[in-house]
């Protein structure tokens, strides 16, 4: 890559940063992918001994990037030549932002990227900052995490905030499942093939599911998890998301502009879950102490300390409400320790019209496509086949695997040089953010007008039973990683 850049990360020494931002950009500057004069610049709040702060990131780095064949005492050696830590309190104006200018207008002509590793409510203070001191300007773009916003009106205010200073095509609202290269594999399988455009529709596909499970707990966020809860923090952002690449039109070319378009009238075309519909349609989980992993683990309110009727879990059913998937259920779910990690979409196709084999012949099971995000990464396509080894007829289900026999780049190392090569295309809009805050919003305070406490669940299950009444309810089951094969 030919773009001179410099990388900025406010929260440099926070966990995101050391756990998933260095060690992406040491990936990409192991493959070539950043210009040699390109620089990483960390803040942190404290003063840190440039010798003991070396020390502690190689040894970060080695452990984060353990298992993979890319670390090196020789790429780590010249890695760190990039690599300047400032001293910098994102909240006080005064002499460290000069020294920020100063570095970074020694080389006025590198694009600047700024990458918001901090809470939401500094955004705002650290764009008008970067604003005084002359930051801003037509080559820097911002990038945010999520959580962006409690509601749409407090999304709004945020990114009201920032657009005072950075345009719309210069903010980078981050959802790293996008980055994924199995999501990217999706895209490509829809839209590049033939065989299945002409079955991604509500005639052939019996229904969709959508699951993101945790075995992870509060791990250190409890103040700012019992505040937001599974709803906010994972259906908003990650589920609708992957949502909307399932179920949207395909695009007149795979640029931001066109793949928004389509994404934001799917979020539009999601079927309301009004206050009477909330029994039927939603389900509230809390874990509570149970065995995972051979290990006795707490529950929520253990971990918290404190009472509290915040989502650990949920499950929802939606539908969207066009031509093309018109009544076809979308179940989503996601939770917190939970029997197994994953991140899944299952396409479920509907059974044979007709059955022309006896039924001695065995069972006819439809064909189901599964895009595994996490742990692995796979795509798997079951079919019935004949079982080649018998005489006789005999059918039985085989699975097609359709990945490289390769291993998958790393998601936050793609989503970041598409930032610095200003590609937008996997990134989420301002007008995403409110129209899935529209539809969710309504949720929340139904929940909280029914009075609706969540079910309890074991940790280390698979969510309350409430959950598996909700899709067994419509003849169907969840498709449980590991447990479906």
């Amino acid at each position: 890559m030919s773009n001179k850049t410099d990388i900025v990360i406010f929260g440099g020494t926070g966990d995101l940063s050391e756990r998933k931002l260095i060690p992406a950009l040491f990936r990409a500057h192991q493959e070539g992918s950043l210009d040699e004069d390109s620089r990483i610049i960390i803040t942190t709040r404290q003063p840190v001994a440039l010798e003991n702060y070396f020390e502690e990131l190689n040894s970060k780095l080695e452990n984060y990037l353990a298992g993979e064949d890319v670390f090196s005492r020789s790429g780590w050696e010249s890695f760190k030549t990039r690599i300047l830590p400032i001293l910098l309190d994102v909240s006080c104006d005064g002499d460290q932002w000069q020294e920020l200018a100063n570095i970074l207008n020694a080389q006025a002509e590198h694009h600047r990227v700024y990458y918001l590793a901090i809470p939401p409510d500094m955004f705002s203070v650290c764009c008008r900052l970067l604003s005084e001191h002359g930051l801003c300007n037509g080559n820097s773009r911002v990038v945010v995490e999520k959580p962006l916003g409690y509601d749409e009106a407090s999304a709004e205010a945020i990114n009201e905030d920032i657009s005072r200073f950075f345009p719309e095509n210069n903010i980078y609202r981050i959802d790293h499942y996008l980055g994924k290269e199995t999501v990217q594999n999706l895209l490509a399988l829809r839209f590049a093939n033939q065989i299945f455009a002409q079955l991604w529709d509500g005639r052939a596909i019996d229904h969709v599911q959508i699951s993101i499970s945790e075995t992870v707990g509060l791990e250190g966020r409890v103040s700012f998890y019992d505040e937001v809860g599974a709803l906010r923090d994972m259906v908003q952002n990650h589920l609708l998301q992957l949502l909307c690449l399932v179920a949207m039109e395909p695009p007149n070319k795979l640029d931001a502009n066109s793949i928004r378009t389509e994404k934001i009238k799917v979020l539009e075309a999601l079927r309301p879950i009004k206050t009477e519909d909330m029994g039927q349609r939603t389900v509230r989980g809390q874990y509570v102490a149970g065995q995972q992993n051979n290990e006795m683990v707490p529950g929520y309110l253990e971990e918290l300390e404190n009472g509290s009727d915040t989502e650990t879990f949920v499950a929802l059913k939606c539908f969207i409400d066009n031509w093309r998937w018109s009544e076809v259920p979308f179940y989503l779910r996601t939770g917190k320790r939970l029997k197994q990690r994953c991140a899944e979409i299952v396409i479920q196709f509907k059974t044979t019209p007709h059955r022309v084999y006896a039924e001695s012949a065995g069972n006819i099971d439809p064909n189901r496509l599964v895009i595994r995000l996490q742990e692995e990464e796979l795509i798997e396509l079951s079919i019935t086949s004949k079982n080649m080894q018998s005489i006789g007829v005999e059918l039985e289900p085989v699975k097609l695997n359709l990945n490289y026999n390769k291993p998958h780049g790393d998601a936050y190392m793609r989503l970041l040089i598409d930032v610095i090569a200003n590609d937008p295309a996997l990134f989420i809009h301002r007008d995403e953010i409110r129209a899935a805050w529209r539809w969710i919003d309504p949720i929340i305070n139904g929940w909280s007008r029914n009075k609706q406490s969540p079910h309890l669940y074991r940790a280390g299950s698979w969510g309350p039973e409430a959950a598996n009444e909700l899709i067994q309810r419509d003849g169907r089951d969840w498709f449980n990683a590991g447990e479906n094969q």
